[in-house]
């Protein structure tokens, strides 16, 4: 038997521990969140900048409820204003009204995540529509300290998000002009990337050209029905891609682990407006099986209103979510069951399908190297009534998975109820309600033997 070798890119281990957190918020609170406003121009006074009773330890309770796992915040938006007291401009929150300009947005949330168990992610709007040398090379190494501000301050990060937006119409210090730059070489990226590896190893970059995490390509909710991890990096940048839908979908062929996050807000807007009301129990359930169900991770964006608090419809809201997700993943019929294959890699046990319903992250069903197509079967304690599927490859020997199918049994045969394309570090897949005694998971087309370490049953 010969050994069993990774096939194409694999995550590296710190994208291995962001894929198993799948579900975090995002946190858009700024000087937009008083004006009304989704993209600040950069001349708001810090002034306006006056929650009446922000309590970050509300936000974290409130996303630990939902079942989240972390929270990004967006230190600084396109409008340049710092929700900390940066030392190299006086557009922050040391200039506010707020707590008589001591306070610092981003320590609050960093001790309430850890309080509440939560990772800390960070937010810094390459773009700044505030700040007079932007565009020229005075502004990048201004950039730069800030961003090592945030790196070396607020303890460990799971996620540093660069935004593609990108130059336009400002207030740059009082000329009110539009500035443009070019995307490809203006920040020099790697070296941002430089500075993050440096102080934060174990964080993952966001951006449109990653380079840990691409974005999903859309702000609507979804990953594409098919949504590959890898991808080829040519003809991607940060606020600049060739094409769109290559980030939806990612590429069979990618030489370059880069998976998709889809970033969606809970309101309309990505920042608080009194008018907005939160998406319906229904949006977020379609939203979630859409997201985390394609095998992309998903950030919901939870703005604060002007109190500096999640608004109370929206916590009832996400209260209503979670527990909507308990009901439907209360019980694993397939968990601790019997399974069997139709083959098993050298008849080892050691990678039978009965590590498929074991429960255990580091064990895995394959087969010998050249399958392509094969059959796992899942056998219940009884008759259980199911309407939902998941299944998951073993990431560090990488996605392999083209197509498969879903069959259960009813009255000694079998029924196909449900198909689907890739896997990844998880597939989803929802079909009609009904009673059997055991499923089967047919793969149909992979690029190399499969290598299955979960399928659970609800």
């Amino acid at each position: 038997m010969t050994e069993l070798l990774p096939y194409g890119p694999v995550p590296s281990p710190r994208q291995l521990r962001w894929h198993e957190m799948e579900f975090y918020g995002f946190m858009h609170f700024t000087v937009d969140t008083f004006t009304d406003l989704e993209w600040g121009y950069g001349d708001e006074s810090p002034a306006v900048f006056n929650p009446t009773a922000l309590d970050a330890r509300q936000w974290a309770q409130t996303a630990r409820d939902a079942g989240m796992s972390g929270l990004i915040l967006t230190a600084k938006h396109h409008d340049g204003f710092c929700l900390w007291p940066s030392k190299y401009t006086a557009h922050s929150v040391k200039n506010s009204p707020w707590k008589a300009g001591r306070g610092d947005v981003v320590r609050e949330l960093a001790d309430a995540c850890q309080e509440y168990g939560l990772r800390l992610g960070l937010y810094l709007s390459p773009w700044d529509r505030n700040h007079a040398e932007y565009g020229r090379p005075a502004y990048v190494e201004y950039y730069r300290n800030q961003l090592t501000e945030l790196l070396t301050q607020y303890g460990e990060l799971f996620e540093v998000w660069f935004d593609g937006a990108n130059g336009g119409d400002g207030y740059y210090g009082g000329t009110r002009e539009t500035r443009t730059i070019d995307r490809r070489s203006y920040y020099n990226f790697p070296a941002l990337w430089e500075l993050v590896r440096q102080h934060q190893p174990q964080a993952n970059m966001f951006s449109d050209a990653g380079p840990d995490i691409r974005w999903v390509g859309n702000e609507a909710g979804y990953a594409s029905h098919t949504c590959w991890g890898k991808i080829k990096p040519e003809g991607i940048f940060p606020g600049e891609v060739d094409n769109p839908e290559r980030l939806g979908w990612g590429e069979s062929d990618g030489t370059v682990w880069r998976p998709a996050e889809v970033d969606v807000s809970l309101r309309p807007g990505w920042f608080y407006h009194p008018h907005e009301q939160p998406r319906t129990l229904e949006e977020l359930l379609a939203i979630y099986f859409a997201s985390i169900g394609h095998g992309g991770n998903l950030l919901l964006n939870l703005p604060p209103d002007r109190r500096g608090l999640i608004p109370d419809e929206d916590c009832r809201r996400l209260q209503e979510f979670r527990r909507a997700l308990d009901e439907i993943f209360i019980t694993d019929f397939a968990a601790g069951m019997p399974a069997t294959a139709t083959q098993v890699r050298g008849n080892d046990p050691a990678f039978a399908a009965a590590h498929l319903t074991d429960g255990l992250p580091d064990t895995f069903w394959t087969v010998d190297d050249e399958i392509r197509d094969a059959a796992v079967t899942v056998e219940f304690a009884q008759p259980a009534r199911v309407n939902c599927l998941r299944v998951e490859e073993y990431l560090p020997l990488g996605q392999r998975v083209e197509s498969f199918a879903v069959d259960v049994n009813l009255w000694g045969q079998w029924l196909e109820v449900a198909v689907g394309t890739t896997i990844g570090p998880r597939r989803l897949l929802r079909f009609p309600a009904v009673t059997t005694g055991a499923v089967r998971l047919r793969i149909l087309r992979a690029q190399a033997c499969p290598v299955l370490k979960r399928l659970s049953v609800y």
